[in-house]
């Protein structure tokens, strides 16, 4: 199963099924540095596991840095 998914407006595909946790590993970001929208909702981080993500969905993600 292909998906094909719309991340920070630049189309990509994975091979499904993928929960949103996945997504994060396959890109290789960490959790606690990111806030991740699905389809204009806030995907809390305690439901990163679970939220599955389907063909077309529209992801946003937004990376955390700190500076000083």
């Amino acid at each position: 199963m292909t998906l094909t998914l719309t991340i920070n407006g630049e189309t990509q595909r994975f091979t499904g099924p993928l929960t949103v946790a996945g997504l994060m590993e396959q890109l290789g970001l960490e959790a606690r540095k990111v806030a991740i929208e699905r389809n204009l909702a806030i995907v809390p981080r305690s439901q990163h596991g679970e939220v599955t993500l389907v063909d077309g969905d529209r992801v946003e993600i937004v990376e955390f840095i700190g500076g000083g």
